[in-house]
C-alpha cells in the first residue's frame, strides 16, 4: 500500500461547480495536486472564472454559465458531453445565501437559495448520469461530492432561513440519492464546511481573528483542510464511504462547549 494507491486522482476527469473562488477553488487545487487530468470549473461571472483557470494552469477548463436553471444545467451538460466521453468526479459546490429579518424575508430570497442549493445538485447529477456511469465500476467508482454546511447541522446566529433549510435538505438528499446511485457505482457523499474565508463567508474572510476565537481549534479553515478532504472522498481512500457527511469545521459542531451551563453540583 502506498499513498499514491490511496489518494491519487491520476487520469481522472472532474467538474467543480462554483470552482473559480472560495471553497470551490480550494477543491480544484486539491484535485490538481492529486493528479487530476482535467478539472472543469463553472461560474456565472466569466472574468473571475477565466482568471482562475489561467492562474491554475492548462488542466483547468472554464465553462461560463448559470446552473440555477434547468436550461443552464442542460447547456453545461451539453458542453461537457461534447468534450468528454465520461466524468469521474462531480462536485456540487455552487451555492447562494440570503439573510433578512423573519418578518421581511422575501420569496425571492427563498426561491433563489433553494433552487441553486437543492434543486441544482439533484438535476445536474441526474443529467450527468450517463457520463458518470460511462467509466464507473466497483473497482473504480465515480464520485459525487455535495458541499453542504455546518449550518445544515445546527442553528447559526443569523436569519438565513432558506440557506439553513437548503443545507439541511441537501444533507438528507445526499443520503437518499446515495442509496440509489451506489448500485450504478456512483458514490455520493457530502462535505459540511465550517468557517472558510470566501465571498459567502465574509466574517471568516474579513474578521479572521474574531471568527477563529469561536472555533474550538482556534483557526479558520484553509485550502489544505478543504482540498485534502475532497481528495479523500474522491480517491480510493474514500471508496467505502457512501452517503456520509464529512464535517470539516475545526470542531464547531461536535466539540463546541456552551458558554453557559448548569453547575453539575447544583450550585453547592
Amino acid at each position: 500500500m502506498t499513498l499514491e494507491d490511496m489518494f491519487s486522482l491520476k487520469g481522472r476527469i472532474a467538474l467543480v461547480t462554483g470552482g473559480s473562488r472560495g471553497i470551490g477553488r480550494m477543491i480544484v487545487e486539491g484535485f490538481l495536486a492529486a493528479g487530476c487530468e482535467r478539472v472543469y470549473i463553472t461560474a456565472r461571472k466569466g472574468g473571475e472564472l477565466h482568471d482562475t483557470a489561467e492562474e491554475l494552469g492548462e488542466r483547468v477548463i472554464p465553462i461560463q454559465g448559470d446552473i440555477s436553471t434547468l436550461e443552464g444545467i442542460d447547456e453545461l451538460v451539453a458542453e461537457i458531453s461534447g468534450r468528454e466521453d465520461h466524468l469521474d468526479i462531480l462536485v456540487n459546490n455552487a451555492g447562494s445565501a440570503w439573510g433578512a429579518d423573519y418578518l421581511e424575508f422575501p420569496e425571492a430570497g427563498w426561491d433563489k437559495v433553494m433552487d441553486l442549493n437543492v434543486k441544482t445538485p439533484f438535476f445536474l447529477t441526474q443529467k450527468l448520469h450517463g457520463l458518470l456511469t460511462a467509466n464507473a465500476s466497483q473497482d473504480k467508482p465515480s464520485k459525487v461530492i455535495n458541499i453542504t454546511s455546518v449550518d445544515g447541522q445546527r442553528i447559526n446566529p443569523w436569519e438565513t432561513y432558506s440557506y439553513q433549510a437548503s443545507k439541511a435538505a441537501l444533507i438528507h438528499l445526499t443520503r437518499r440519492m446515495a442509496a440509489r446511485l451506489v448500485k450504478d457505482h456512483i458514490y455520493m457523499t457530502n462535505i459540511a464546511p465550517g468557517a472558510f474565508p470566501s465571498n459567502m463567508n465574509k466574517v471568516a474572510r474579513d474578521m479572521e481573528a474574531e471568527s477563529a476565537a469561536g472555533i474550538p481549534n482556534k483557526r479558520v479553515g484553509d485550502k489544505y483542510d478543504m482540498g485534502g478532504s475532497a481528495v479523500y472522498l474522491a480517491s480510493r481512500a474514500g471508496d467505502y464511504t457512501v452517503g456520509e457527511t464529512l464535517t470539516v469545521d475545526g470542531g464547531i459542531v461536535n466539540a463546541h462547549l456552551p458558554t453557559h451551563f448548569a453547575d453539575p453540583a447544583g450550585g453547592r
